[in-house]
C-alpha cells in the first residue's frame, strides 16, 4: 500500500487554512477508506512492532530529516551550537541490562527566536571485559546491538508514552562515543512540556533475533548509568539552533505566525492529542506541519483572475507507521504520506500559479 499519489485536497485545504478534519480526508482517501478504522487502546497495549517494519520506517525516517536539513540554509557558520549551552550532561535515573532512562535539565537552553535544526545524544560507551562475555559453541558470532532511543513523554496520570526517534546497530567490542539524532524528541518535548525536564529512554536489544544475540547485547554498557562511576562520558545533548533574526527570512514569519505579508507560520499537529489518530497512528507522536498565513498585494487591476491568496507553494512529506484493521486483528504498516508539510508559501491567483 505505498502512497504514489498526490494529495491535491490536502494542499488546497493547507493553501485555504490547513484543518485536522481535511487532514483526516486526505489520510483516509490516500489509503482507500470510509472511515478511520476503529481501533482501541487494548489494540495497542501488548503490541510488538516487528523488526523489519521498525528498520522501514527508521530508513524513512532518516531519508526525511536529511531531506529536511538540506532545504535550510545550514551552509558553514549557520548551523551553530548554543554558547556555553551546546553541551548539556544529562543523568541515568533508571538502568536495567535492556533499558535505561536518562533525563536532561533544558530550561532556558533553547534561546528565543531560534529554531532547533539538530540535536544529538552522545553516549560513551566501555568495550566489556572478555571474561564476562557469554560463549556459546556452534553459535554464529554476534558483533552488534541494536541501540534505539525513544522520547518519553510523561503523562499527567503518572504514566508514560514512548516515542521512537533513532535506532542504529552498535558494535559491541569499541570504545568510544556514538551519537544518535534525537531533533524529533527535542521537537516533540518544546511541543509539550518545556517547564520539565527532557526525559529519553536507551532501548539495547539484540541485532537478530534468538537468546544469543540478547545475551551479547546485555554486555553494551555506557558511562554514566552507574551512579558510583565518576568517571568522564556522562550522557550528553548537543543543540544545534537556527537564529531567526538572521535566517528568518527564506518565507517564514517574523515570532513564528502570520501578523502582515503572506508566509508560512508553524502549526504543530499532535497526534497524540486527537481523538482518532492517538491510537491509530503509531510514529510520529506529532509533527510541524506548517501553513501558510497573510496577505497578498494586489494588482491594480485584476484582469479577470480573482484576487491572489497566500497558498502552498512547495509540500513535503512525512514518513507515519500506523495501524490496519484486517478483520479481528491488527497489522502495522508504513508509508510516506505526501504533501503533509508546507515547504514554502507564495501568493496564486485562483490556484493558477504561485509567485
Amino acid at each position: 500500500m505505498a502512497p504514489c499519489l498526490v494529495l491535491c485536497a490536502l494542499l488546497l485545504a493547507v493553501a485555504e487554512g490547513f484543518t485536522h478534519e481535511d487532514m483526516k480526508g486526505a489520510m483516509l482517501k490516500q489509503l482507500g477508506l470510509s472511515e478511520v478504522p476503529k481501533i482501541h487502546k487494548r489494540d495497542v497495549e501488548n503490541m510488538v512492532v516487528p523488526a523489519h517494519v521498525k528498520t522501514k520506517y527508521l530508513n524513512l525516517l532518516k531519508v526525511h530529516n536529511k531531506r529536511r536539513r538540506r532545504s535550510l540554509p545550514s551552509l558553514a557558520g549557520i548551523l551553530r551550537g548554543i554558547p556555553g549551552n551546546a553541551d548539556i550532561s544529562g543523568e541515568f535515573v533508571y538502568s536495567d541490562t535492556t533499558r535505561q532512562r536518562v533525563v536532561f535539565e533544558m530550561d532556558s537552553r533553547i534561546p528565543e527566536n531560534s529554531e532547533v535544526t539538530m540535536a544529538e545524544l552522545k553516549l560513551y560507551k566501555k568495550a566489556p571485559h572478555k571474561r564476562s562475555m557469554p560463549v556459546r559453541k556452534g553459535q554464529r558470532p554476534v558483533n552488534n546491538a541494536r541501540v534505539s532511543i525513544y522520547w518519553v513523554e510523561v503523562l499527567e496520570s503518572g504514566g508514560n508514552r514512548t516515542s521512537l526517534v533513532d535506532s542504529r546497530l552498535v558494535p559491541i567490542h569499541e570504545t568510544g562515543w556514538k551519537s544518535f539524532d534525537v531533533t524529533q524528541a527535542v521537537h516533540y518535548w518544546s511541543r509539550s512540556q518545556q517547564k520539565t525536564p527532557m526525559h529519553l529512554e536507551v532501548w539495547i536489544e539484540g541485532e537478530r533475533p534468538g537468546s544469543y544475540a540478547a545475551e551479547m547485547a546485555k554486555s553494551v554498557h555506557f558511562t554514566g548509568q552507574d551512579p558510583s562511576d565518576n568517571t568522564l562520558g556522562k550522557p550528553e545533548l548537543v543543540l544545534y539552533t537556527l537564529n531567526l533574526e538572521e535566517y528568518g527570512s527564506n518565507g517564514d514569519c517574523a515570532g513564528g505566525s502570520a501578523g502582515g505579508r503572506c508566509c508560512r507560520e508553524e502549526y504543530f499537529i499532535n497526534f497524540r492529542a486527537l481523538t482518532w489518530t492517538q491510537y491509530w497512528i503509531i510514529e510520529p507522536a506529532g509533527y510541524q506541519a506548517f501553513r501558510c498565513g497573510g496577505r497578498c498585494r494586489q494588482p491594480e487591476r485584476s484582469y479577470g483572475y480573482g484576487e491572489r491568496r497566500c497558498a502552498v507553494a512547495e509540500s513535503a512529506p512525512l514518513p507515519m507507521m500506523y495501524l490496519v484493521k484486517k478483520g479481528d486483528y491488527t497489522e502495522i504498516e508504513v508509508a510516506e504520506f505526501p504533501n503533509m508539510i508546507v515547504e514554502k508559501c507564495g501568493c496564486a491567483v485562483d490556484n493558477i500559479s504561485v509567485v
